[in-house]
């Protein structure tokens, strides 16, 4: 390089740029519910507010949000499956009544569908986790169910995130334990993210690529704490989908927390519906994956174990077959997405993974 008068002359001009967006307020732990009213005045909000929340978590929790923001205007809404129809009803409420903040108290379904709503009209949310069930808690990506199988789409993360660990920890074990899973798949996500960048020469990001790794490794050093399902557990299992959601956020994709597990997962979802949880899915996905990656997949699946979550596809009612359909269609989920499941796999391969599945 030359010089001059001290300073360097650069043959190229640096022109990377990123816009990351991430929650301005987390509030995490005992009781955090109670500060709702607090984080809304934090955040210097006035105006219309909407509430959303499923069926029955509108009766617990929403009951709740309703008595403490009292004295405030606010429209509720129960919200079904995650469709473009029921984004678009919750779109048109959300315009005639002027809303200026969703309220977002539920599991994946309600917050993906806040998540949407927010992106599609430019109206911030906030996310109350009702159940630490899978990583959009904080994410930018969404899951919409379509004809042809869930996909994913560009969303808002949201402004705050409310954690009441009192309130996880009383959601139903499976959903903590499928959150578990949905970060475990961490681990192999990275790998498959590494695999593209050698075969596709895919750009990388090596900050979210370290702390999604962070994430998974945390899961397995705490599996023995979070097999007791309580507010600890969930204090844990929080930080950890916070941690993927940011992990997102910095690389701009789903990519540090999604690779050939979810690919696998989606397909399985979508050949044996309503079998299994996404995190549950993603967590088989993820010892096959790492089985491919002649990884420590005894480790994967020791921990899941530890958990409680599904090792075989017969604790989740699913033939073996299905599973090897599943693994051989991988591929055809987001086919733009290089991962181990992309490189050849043979019927007879597919069947020797599932038969690993069941090794003590």
């Amino acid at each position: 390089m030359k010089t001059k008068n001290n300073r360097i002359l650069k043959d190229k001009t640096f022109d990377k740029s990123r816009w990351i967006q991430m929650p301005r307020d987390v509030i995490a732990g005992h009781d955090a519910l109670l500060q709702l009213p607090n984080v809304i005045t934090d955040l210097g909000i006035t105006g219309p507010l909407l509430l959303l929340s499923g069926k029955t978590t509108m009766q617990t929790t929403g009951s709740a949000i309703l008595r403490l923001l009292e004295g405030r205007q606010v429209v509720s809404a129960v919200v079904g499956e995650i469709t473009y129809e029921e984004i678009a009803r919750i779109e048109e409420l959300a315009q005639a009544a002027g809303i200026v903040l969703i309220i977002a108290a539920g599991g994946g379904r309600v917050i993906d569908t806040a998540k949407v709503v927010s992106y599609n009209l430019d109206i911030q949310f906030i996310s109350v986790p009702t159940a630490a069930s899978h990583d959009g808690i904080a994410s930018s990506r969404a899951s919409v169910m379509t004809e042809d199988g869930s996909v994913s789409v560009a969303a808002h993360p949201p402004l705050a995130i409310v954690a009441d660990t009192g309130i996880l920890a009383a959601a139903p074990r499976r959903l903590m334990a499928a959150g578990y899973a949905d970060m475990v798949a961490n681990y192999t996500a990275v790998l498959d993210w590494d695999l593209s960048k050698e075969k596709t020469g895919e750009q990388v990001s090596e900050y979210a690529m370290t702390l999604s790794m962070i994430t998974a490794e945390l899961m397995v050093e705490n599996a023995e704490n979070v097999k007791a399902f309580d507010e600890k557990a969930a204090w844990i299992v929080m930080k950890a989908l916070f941690a993927s959601g940011v992990a997102m956020s910095i690389a701009g994709s789903s990519r540090p927390a999604s690779g050939g597990e979810h690919k696998f997962a989606h397909m399985l979802e979508r050949l044996a519906p309503g079998k299994a949880l996404h995190g549950e899915a993603c967590g088989i996905g993820t010892i096959i994956s790492m089985i491919l990656h002649k990884g420590d997949w005894q480790k994967i699946r020791r921990s899941l174990k530890t958990i409680g979550a599904p090792v075989t596809p017969k604790e989740l009612d699913i033939s073996d077959e299905i599973v090897i359909e599943a693994i051989l269609r991988a591929k055809e989920i987001r086919p733009e997405r290089y991962t181990i499941f992309d490189e050849e796999i043979t019927r007879d391969l597919a069947a020797s993974l599932v038969a690993r599945l069941y090794e003590e």
